[in-house]
């Protein structure tokens, strides 16, 4: 996972969500993925701060991104399962950064810790998301 290529990894979001929500992968080590979205009028809620739904987004968006890392893609696929989220503090703008650390590697399951703080390094959410690993 450490080796990946950041640039590649990242035109890898073009059209999809990630781009949409302005989500960037910035670090890969070997067994966790770091990665950063603005919060803006993309991931706002109507009272102005950070949307749940978009912190869910990025949870999502590293462990799987970060599961898909883990495994042989020509004979593997992975799929989110289960995802568990703690909101901790509201953000209003800025940028929040995400860190995805693979707890438990099977051969059937991945389950990622996941936390996301803001930018004066305190915990905005927490999270964790279990990933299915499947034979193509």
């Amino acid at each position: 996972m450490k080796n990946t290529d950041l640039t590649q990894l990242n035109a890898s979001s073009k059209n999809t969500m990630m781009e949409t929500l302005g989500i960037e992968y910035t670090q890969v080590g070997e067994d966790f993925i770091c990665g950063k979205m603005p919060v803006d009028n993309r991931t706002h809620q109507p009272m102005g701060i950070m949307h749940g739904g978009a912190s869910a987004a990025l949870i999502e968006t590293l462990g799987s991104i970060g599961s898909h890392l883990l495994i042989d893609s020509e004979t593997e696929f992975s799929s989110g399962l289960d995802l568990n989220i703690n909101h901790i503090r509201a953000v209003r703008s800025g940028f929040v950064h995400g860190k995805a650390t693979v707890v438990h590697k099977g051969k059937t399951t991945h389950v990622w810790q996941v936390d996301i703080t803001n930018e004066e390094n305190k915990l905005v959410s927490t999270g964790r998301l279990t990933v299915f690993v499947g034979k193509k």
